[in-house]
């Protein structure tokens, strides 16, 4: 690659954004590797409550927080027009958008029977994963909170003050849900178990809500974004319209892409406690190693809606398929990185002879699933950046519920006799999810393709036109 040619240019632009957003974001991947690592060595049916758990959480938290990250190709384009007080009033009715959408979220969360009936757990195990949930329902407010003001600064290029809180909040987390879930007898305090890492999970991120609006309310960074509108605080029903027609299909597309995925736990976990616990193992490095992409991804898509907002065209497509091709490129390093030293990795997380059986075959397809998840990331937020998102909604319908999910089910549990062992369990919904995901990017790639086409043509015309 030429130093100076246009794709290392792209490629150091995309990664001077990218790098604090991903430090942030691994930050807060790793309070669920905290809690894995704490509860794998505290019970295996604590670890399996985790899986189950955090599945049922992430599905509801990140279908809601995608509704609300519509903030950010939205204000990223406002931003690069030189609108800030519009880019600003946008995130104030985000944040209305929010507290709308924790309350049937908490509910949910504290009230999960519908979700848990179709795992079939262990009875002894799913007490835990009620009282986990009924923890992280009075969390999740907090969550979607947050979203919004990471969703704000990634738009404006201001994601190191949120890297800053995010890893704050780690240095909590870690001494809170190792005190919460072991016990502390000389303050009192009794061993919770998993429900202590939630407990612990739950304190950090209001404390990090609570910095934040500190911060938006004494740094003069954000005077220019305060609106000068007539009742700027109230509920503005033509921004929240706008926001819900962006960020509606990014949630349900998010919500898909996210339960393609934690479903799979939810059906593992009816084949015992050793798969959904292996697979907890798994589900963690692919968390770990998504962060990469997604970091590139929010960068790129921040850097192609700032230069659509400033009108240059070139500059943000050219942006989105340099950002395309550095993702993919990073991916299949980490992805191989992964596979060659899985052994290693897996013996860090359990000692359960059992369970690290079925941990290393499924690690055994996180390369093909993390190169196929990367390209499917960045073409979707680089679509989102247009404002397209229903397309991509659409395709992950077909995709990942389809063919990942529904695929993972009859491979696993349709009792086809003619399926090779090696896709038999676990490992069956890795595969249908692999292969979910490589649909997927394809079809991504191409409506990116196709949507960049018809942008040039409609603004050759509008040209010809005057």
């Amino acid at each position: 690659m030429n130093a100076n040619g246009p794709l290392a240019q792209d490629a150091r632009r995309i990664v001077r954004l990218a790098w604090p957003v991903f430090v942030g974001q691994l930050s807060v991947v790793l309070f669920s590797v905290v809690d894995t690592l704490l509860v794998a060595r505290h019970s295996t049916a604590d670890l399996a409550a985790l899986a189950v758990g955090s599945a049922t959480y992430l599905t509801v938290f990140i279908g809601l927080m995608g509704v609300v990250l519509g903030l950010s190709p939205i204000a990223g384009q406002l931003f690069g027009a030189g609108r800030r007080a519009d880019a600003g009033h946008s995130a104030q009715q985000a944040v209305w958008l929010a507290l709308m959408l924790a309350l049937p979220g908490s509910l949910l969360l504290a009230f999960p029977a519908p979700i848990l009936a179709l795992a079939r757990m262990d009875p002894a195990v799913e007490p835990k994963v009620r009282a986990y949930l009924l923890v992280l329902a009075f969390s999740l407010p907090a969550s979607l909170l947050f979203t919004v003001f990471r969703a704000f600064n990634t738009a404006v290029s201001r994601p190191v003050v949120v890297m800053v809180l995010q890893l704050g909040g780690l240095v909590l987390k870690v001494p809170l849900s190792l005190a919460l879930l072991s016990g502390v007898p000389a303050l009192g305090l009794p061993a919770l178990g998993v429900v202590g890492c939630a407990l612990g999970t739950a304190l950090c991120m209001w404390m990090q809500v609570l910095a934040a609006g500190v911060i938006v309310a004494t740094d003069a960074f954000y005077d220019p974004f305060r609106s000068s509108r007539p009742g700027r605080s109230r509920p503005d029903r033509a921004t929240l319209a706008a926001l819900l027609r962006l960020g509606g299909p990014i949630g349900m597309a998010t919500l898909i892409e996210v339960s393609g995925f934690t479903m799979m736990a939810i059906f593992i976990a009816r084949l015992g406690t050793e798969s959904v616990a292996a697979h907890q193992i798994a589900a963690n490095l692919v968390g770990i190693s998504f962060m990469v992409p997604l970091a590139l991804a929010n960068a790129t898509s921040t850097l192609v809606a700032q230069r659509i907002g400033a009108q240059d065209f070139a500059d943000a497509e050219r942006l989105g398929w340099n950002g395309l091709r550095l993702g993919c490129t990073v991916a299949a390093i980490v992805g191989l990185a992964i596979l060659a030293g899985r052994e290693a990795m897996v013996s860090l997380y359990t000692r359960d002879p059992a369970v690290a059986a079925v941990a290393v075959v499924l690690l055994g397809w996180l390369a093909l699933f993390h190169l196929f998840d990367a390209a499917q990331t960045v073409a979707a937020f680089i679509l989102r950046a247009w404002h397209v998102a229903t397309g991509p909604m659409l395709i992950y319908v077909a995709a990942l519920w389809g063919v990942g999910l529904g695929g993972g089910y009859g491979l696993v549990f349709a009792g086809w006799t003619s399926i090779p062992q090696a896709l038999r369990g676990a490992a069956g919904y890795w595969a249908a999810a692999s292969g979910g995901l490589c649909l997927a990017s394809l079809a991504l790639v191409w409506l990116l393709r196709h949507v960049m086409r018809v942008k040039r043509a409609e603004r050759t015309g509008a040209t010809l036109a005057t």
